[in-house]
């Protein structure tokens, strides 16, 4: 039996999907679940017209923003929390807090404290997503092959290569669990910012639309995104993450 590849397993379970939805709407035969065609019509008219591309690539941008501020500060932090237990016993119970504050609780507060402005909507999202990135992340670093860092240290490799060659290697593996972690996050969190306090991008658009009962317009927008978010998986973190993690296979 011929072995079917990752791509073409991926692309039939897509096609599955598809198929069981047209075969919903219609048995449904309601306006309440259009047709996948349908719901395509729409999306291109809202491309044609440029109001989907508008707000989505709004909506991009403070996920961008927010993902990289959120996993920079949050792999420092879970670095620190990691490799020394002063500090790890310090911040372990705002870390729980953290975790455990509902992020509807730090985006209204953020907009009642600094406006209903863009710098709240970035804060929010970011401050909601830094405490499970710190918490992959001190995982990671609590993994650390301790045997390997120190034949760092016999080779006397300097602090910065030891880092970079060594320690960061092992590291990519978290790294990358809490980026796919945080990019499915993020999005929808910036979706809530933007349907409570902003006048644009894709959450924007989902409340009015659902103002509207336009089931389809809601759908073309989250299939647009969706799209967005599964290309930049298959063209960028995928490709990316095999070829920092090649040395675990090489040696493996």
């Amino acid at each position: 039996m011929p072995r079917i590849s990752p791509t073409n397993i991926r692309i039939l379970s897509l096609v599955v999907l598809l198929l069981l939805w047209q075969i919903a709407a219609l048995i449904a035969n309601s306006r309440v679940l259009p047709t996948p065609s349908h719901v395509l019509a729409t999306l291109w008219y809202e491309l044609y017209e440029g109001e989907l591309l508008y707000h989505l690539a709004i909506t991009l941008t403070r996920v961008a923003i927010s993902f990289i501020c959120a996993m920079l500060i949050g792999t420092a932090v879970g670095i620190l929390m990691g490799n020394r237990r002063l500090w790890d016993q310090l911040l372990d119970t705002l870390l729980v807090l953290g975790l455990n504050i509902p992020a509807l609780v730090t985006i209204i507060l953020c907009y009642i404290w600094f406006g209903l402005g863009e710098v709240a909507a970035i804060l929010a999202v970011t401050l909601n997503k830094i405490p499970t990135v710190i918490t992959i992340i001190r995982e990671g670093s609590r993994a650390i092959d301790k045997e390997l860092m120190q034949v760092a240290m016999v080779y006397r490799l300097s602090p910065s290569d030891t880092f970079r060659k060594v320690y960061l290697p092992q590291l990519y593996p978290y790294i990358f669990a809490a980026g796919r972690n945080g990019l499915s996050l993020i999005w929808k969190i910036v979706l809530v910012v933007e349907l409570i306090g902003r006048s644009n991008g894709v959450g924007f658009q989902l409340s009015t639309f659902f103002q509207f009962f336009d089931i389809s317009s809601i759908l073309a927008y989250t299939i647009a995104f969706a799209m967005v978010v599964l290309s930049l998986e298959a063209l960028l973190v995928r490709p990316l993450e095999t070829r920092l993690n090649r040395w675990r296979y090489d040696n493996s």
